[in-house]
């Protein structure tokens, strides 16, 4: 399925009033993850600017111990404290990057505004190196736009 025929899957997603922020935020990840072949693992963290972490949502994908990461750490914790979008084509190559499990070559983090302010972000692993173009950046940038309404 393209980007283009999953944002009305994702918008709809968004707006069922039958369902709960986390299920809806879960759908997501699921429909990411059935639909986009090196889409391995999908889920979201979110910030507790307090505390200076991020805290592991709904996901979809191979359990992780990584369910609070420190601002600063690891791409997503990278992604907390630049408030910018992060590829990583191969992870192998990447200094700063917290290892969830050797399948995992490659990993995009796109951050979650609500009212200007980073909220937390969604997380892609994929199994595949280098395979996140900008297409990709474009498309859960769009993700995050909806999946703000919910906050």
């Amino acid at each position: 399925m393209t980007f283009q025929e999953l944002q009305p899957k994702i918008s709809a997603i968004v707006t069922d009033n039958n369902a709960e922020r986390d299920e809806k935020l879960l759908a997501i990840c699921q429909l990411l993850n059935e639909n986009v072949e090196y889409y391995n693992w999908v889920g979201f963290y979110f910030a507790n600017h307090e505390n200076k972490t991020l805290h592991l949502g709904p996901y979809v994908g191979a359990e992780t111990d990584h369910t609070v990461i420190p601002f600063g750490k690891g791409i997503c914790g990278q992604v907390a404290e630049s408030n910018a979008n992060f590829v990583v084509p191969d992870v192998a190559a990447q200094d700063n990057y917290i290892a969830c499990s050797f399948t995992v070559k490659s990993e995009i983090v796109v951050p979650l505004f609500v009212n200007g302010a980073n909220i937390g972000q969604i997380d892609i692993d994929s199994h595949v190196i280098d395979p996140f173009t900008e297409a990709d950046e474009r498309f859960l940038e769009f993700v995050n736009q909806e999946v703000a309404k919910l906050f």
